[in-house]
């Protein structure tokens, strides 16, 4: 049995309250955005036009005057120093992190080019102290909160929770 939420170091919430049970009753995780939806690919940065793919038909997650954006934008200047001091790309970061939680099993990487494969493949070996990341994000916070997309139905309907 796995549980399949996203999860980056943008995007933390599951650490409150999913990673927990997974880890009690010993179910898998495979994370699923661990690059928070190409924010943490190092491609977007403060003073850059967004031009990811998913900007085009996905504007207002990438609408730095929305302030969830400013946030991770802000968030993932932070990273990228960080990133740099550690001599690490951006990827090998965000994956890092991810894969470094005990409880979580995998992460699902979704590359669209051998190149991106290369990149992301490169993290694997990434060991990573918390303590610095943990300051730019806290644990279980959720910079986006409305772009999660691992709330179950029943909790935003009162009338699918019961039959």
């Amino acid at each position: 049995m796995t549980e399949q939420p996203s999860y980056s170091i943008l995007q933390r919430g599951i650490e409150t309250h999913v990673l927990p049970v997974t880890q009690e009753y010993g179910m898998g995780v495979l994370a699923w955005s661990p690059l928070a939806s190409g924010w943490l690919s190092g491609v977007i940065r403060a003073g850059r036009e967004i031009t990811t793919s998913r900007s085009g038909f996905m504007r207002q997650r990438y609408d730095i005057s929305v302030l969830a954006n400013l946030a991770k934008l802000e968030a993932v200047e932070q990273l990228a120093m960080v990133a740099d001091e550690a001599g690490l790309s951006m990827i090998q970061l965000a994956l890092g992190f991810v894969t470094a939680h005990p409880g979580v099993t995998s992460a699902i990487i979704g590359p669209r080019t051998a190149e991106h494969l290369r990149s992301q493949l490169a993290a694997a070996d990434t060991v990573l102290s918390t303590d610095v990341l943990d300051a730019i994000v806290a644990p279980g916070v959720d910079l986006a909160p409305d772009e999660k997309h691992d709330t179950p139905p029943a909790l935003l309907d009162p009338a699918l929770r019961r039959r």
